[in-house]
């Protein structure tokens, strides 16, 4: 599932009141992890204690690739995805069996819009797209019958996974570098470091805002890349996900088809759009930008408004003509003012 990045991230508004304490420096910091750029903004005492809580955040992250991805064959996540078939229920970590259990839980509630076993199809796309061709229609056929999050058997007694059938891969796209922000923010927190903000490539965790102002400054991105954000929100405490094909798909025979798979038909969705989420955490922000950028508005808002303290503003251009929509907690979002041109 693809990420659409939102835009501007900014430390900017009006002044409040100091707080009271000692004095904190801000600091940045920017690293590759799970094949995309991560920023860390973080307010410290010092630059020994921020470079400290920076690299701890960093090799979080690093750990959860090495169970996680789907393209390192060493990972526990493959090596789990190497005995589809087999008829052996797997003991997986707590990190995997969190993941899982939370992937499980949604493809329920979504009636299979969010789905990790997508993975042969995802694979078959992805060639799809780098040949600019569609996929051969016996081969997405064949990977349709491996897709179906009711072939991924989990056992919470033992946790303990099983793939049903031969050949099956997951593919944790939709969620993974959430839950492996919202790890990294853990780490922070035990190190006293409240005050941050983590961006992995569009997925966004904010924890306390800045010292001197109200919150943090987030630009929503347009669905024309480049272009400015649609809007700004005062934003704190919360994590923040988008999901869309700005950026990433291909044309074929005239039709644009989107990296992000409907799990239920195997095809690239078709309507140029994008979704974005704001939830408590960023394992649920993630994963509901996904399924909500599936299902559609009308179904994807009902699913939005059945999950308490989300929210979600969708964009498409289905035929060229731009539409809206937003959820009724998106509507009571503080708006902050555009900052000013430097």
């Amino acid at each position: 599932m693809g990420r659409l990045a939102i835009a501007w991230l900014l430390a900017l508004g009006t002044p409040v009141a100091p707080p009271e304490g000692p004095a904190l420096g801000r600091f940045q910091f920017s690293q590759t992890e799970m094949a995309v750029p991560i920023r860390v903004v973080l307010y410290a005492p010092d630059a020994q204690t921020a470079n400290g809580a920076a690299q701890a955040a960093f090799d979080r992250i690093h750990q959860l690739n090495g169970i996680l991805s789907d393209y390192d064959p060493k990972s526990e996540l493959r090596r789990l995805c190497d005995t589809s078939g087999g008829g052996c229920a797997v003991r997986v970590s707590d990190d995997l069996w969190t993941v899982l259990s939370r992937a499980q839980a949604l493809s329920r509630r979504s009636g299979g819009a969010f789905d990790v076993t997508v993975g042969p199809v995802v694979r078959l796309w992805r060639r799809a797209r780098r040949r600019e061709q569609f996929p051969p229609p016996d081969r997405l056929e064949e990977a349709r019958k491996l897709v179906g999050y009711r072939l991924l058997e989990l056992d919470p007694k033992g946790q303990t996974v099983k793939l049903l059938k031969s050949n099956m891969r997951l593919d944790l796209g939709g969620i993974a570098k959430g839950y492996a922000v919202d790890e990294a923010v853990k780490v922070l927190a035990k190190r006293g470091i409240r005050r941050v903000l983590i961006d992995a490539g569009g997925d966004i965790r904010l924890g306390d805002p800045p010292p001197d102002r109200p919150g943090w400054v987030i630009g929503i991105a347009r669905l024309k890349p480049n272009a400015p954000p649609s809007r700004y929100l005062w934003l704190s405490r919360v994590a923040i996900a988008s999901s869309g094909d700005t950026w990433q798909f291909v044309k074929i025979d005239g039709r644009r088809y989107s990296h992000i798979i409907d799990p239920r038909t195997g095809l690239g969705l078709t309507d140029h759009g994008s979704v974005t989420v704001i939830a408590p955490d960023c394992t649920t922000a993630d994963s509901l930008a996904s399924a909500v950028s599936v299902l559609g508005p009308k179904a994807g808002l009902k699913l939005i408004e059945a999950t308490p303290q989300t929210a979600a503003f969708i964009a498409r251009a289905p035929q060229g003509k731009l539409e809206t929509y937003e959820s009724s907690r998106w509507k009571k979002l503080p708006v902050a003012c555009p900052p000013k041109p430097q």
